[in-house]
């Protein structure tokens, strides 16, 4: 079978780090190759040094058994290779025709033939069983239907390798399998993926073959028919994969948190979020569910005095917090960890001691009398933190930004842990991390549970968030529209409320019955 990728030997190094040692890897044209390792694996410098967005120190790349030098991710379109990153790369405000052409043309709009580009596009579209509506504008596109749009991107620019960075991260059940059912057409057509993911019950679905990274290095590669899961993660981490347990204790009656009808419009009076009510009560753990964009990060922000409220009350231990700031919430015992650790949580070119100080400037453990900060007490703390949560770090004076993306989550997590709160509100907690640290993050989350925390649970993986869940709310479209029984629930069944299938399930079902209702009172009158 004829090689789509053929890496052989690729070393790089960075100051104190070998993020790829001596890794060489053949894929096959037209198979969904996946590459599966903890974070620091070097899973996402090898992928960047084949779109050409790092030079490596050594070894040599063969694209469809030619030698490629890649000097940027220019060359690797041109050499047939398109990547879609985690992040997706979209401006919102544009319609789903202009973002796919944008950057192919000169910059002016109307100097483009949009015609000619709708029927290349369409042609690629039906080729790859990929739908979407062209006029319709980002902004208004579900999380999956945006990934499409990446991918149709990426296709019509001629790619035949494609490159997806954790593509299922977040998405719902459906979206997962409708994106399965894009990537088997794809192969059908002889397009080469490579599905980087930590999800392995997913990997096991859909790859071909299947490479397993750990320290740097390519441990093995191993055919799907011929692997299980349990044998996946101890070549990735040495043990079986972990799932949240049972719940072993009882919730307290006391309420720790109570928002009562909040609503939030934007600056163009738009509605965000309205009628929203809800409870935390002591040692519970509240799951949000919702797909991104249903207003349940600007109601987790509303909480912490980030997002400003039309109306509506916020009350944390008995006390109406409406007119504190962020600064007042957090300092009276709600904690924190942000959806993004490297944009709201860290300074990423500081250090682990000046990280752990991070909005804690003005409590008495790290102020002092005259002013100062008490940089002992900030060593000592960061040192805690780095042992209970097995940080892998030199040390505190190591820079946020060279520890890897499992490691600032772990460092960040136990940073908020560690001040003791009564509440901490989790945004994504574990999102794009390895099984290993999400492992000990589900610990932690339990244990502080169990001894009296209150947690306001937000992700996007819904295995996480029925094991760890002792009820969980639905968003849709800015409403909650249902509180279930985390025991009693299935990732299907979430999935289905979070995308209003569901509801209009039950809608359709209710109109049939009124419609049987009204024919039946016709035929007796």
């Amino acid at each position: 079978m004829k090689l789509a990728i053929n890496i052989e030997n690729i070393t790089k190094t960075y100051p104190g780090v070998l993020a790829n040692s001596q890794v060489s890897i053949k894929v096959n044209s037209g198979d969904i190759h996946a590459i599966v390792g903890e974070n620091g694996a070097g899973k996402s410098t090898l992928m960047k040094i084949l779109y050409g967005m790092v030079k490596p120190d050594s070894g040599n790349i063969e694209i469809f058994e030619k030698k490629a030098n890649m000097s940027s991710p220019k060359d690797a379109i041109n050499l047939g290779i398109g990547m879609v990153h985690q992040h997706f790369m979209l401006a919102k405000n544009l319609t789903v025709l202009e973002n796919i052409i944008l950057g192919i043309d000169k910059p002016f709009l109307k100097n483009i033939k949009l015609s000619k580009y709708r029927t290349e596009i369409q042609k690629v579209m039906e080729l790859y069983s990929l739908d979407i509506d062209l006029n319709q504008y980002v902004d208004e596109l579900s999380v999956g239907e945006k990934q499409r749009v990446e991918i149709i991107k990426v296709l019509y620019r001629g790619a035949k390798i494609l490159i997806l960075d954790e593509p299922t991260a977040v998405l719902v059940p459906q979206e997962v399998e409708e994106l399965f059912n894009n990537l088997r057409d794809l192969k059908n057509n002889g397009v080469t993926v490579l599905f980087i993911s930590h999800k392995l019950d997913e990997v096991l679905e859909i790859a071909d073959e299947i490479s397993v990274m750990r320290s740097g290095q390519m441990i093995d590669t191993v055919v799907n028919d011929n692997v299980s899961k349990t044998q996946l993660a101890e070549m990735m981490i040495g043990k079986s994969l972990p799932s949240p347990p049972a719940r072993v204790t009882s919730t307290g009656e006391k309420v720790i948190l109570k928002v009562e009808n909040i609503k939030s419009t934007d600056e163009d009076g738009r509605t965000i979020f309205e009628d929203i009510t809800f409870e935390v009560n002591k040692s519970e753990i509240l799951g949000i569910a919702g797909v991104e964009g249903n207003g349940q990060k600007e109601v987790v922000e509303a909480i912490i005095g980030i997002q400003a409220l039309d109306s509506g009350k916020v009350i944390f231990m008995d006390n109406d917090i409406e007119e504190q700031g962020t600064r007042e919430r957090l300092e009276s015992g709600i904690s924190f960890i942000p959806e993004d650790r490297q944009l709201q949580a860290m300074i990423m070119d500081m250090n682990l001691t000046n990280n752990v100080i991070i909005g804690r400037q003005n409590i008495d453990k790290y102020k002092s009398s005259l002013g100062t900060m008490k940089m002992k007490n900030a060593v000592n703390e960061s040192e805690k933190v780095i042992s209970s949560f097995d940080v892998k770090t030199p040390g505190t004076s190591t820079l946020a930004t060279a520890l890897s993306g499992g490691n600032q989550q772990k460092f960040v997590v136990g940073r908020e842990l560690e001040d003791n709160p009564s509440l901490l509100i989790a945004s994504q907690p574990t999102r794009g991390i390895d099984i290993g640290a999400q492992a000990l993050i589900w610990e932690k989350l339990r244990n502080s549970r169990d001894e009296g925390l209150s947690v306001l649970l937000i992700s996007a993986d819904l295995e996480e968030l029925i094991g760890l869940s002792d009820r969980i709310i639905v968003f849709y479209q800015g409403k909650l529209v249902k509180e279930l029984d985390a025991e009693n629930v299935t990732p299907e069944d979430l999935g289905g409320y979070m995308t209003g299938l569901k509801k209009w399930k039950w809608d359709l079902g209710l109109w049939v019955s009124l419609h049987q209702l009204l024919l039946w009172q016709f035929r007796l009158d």
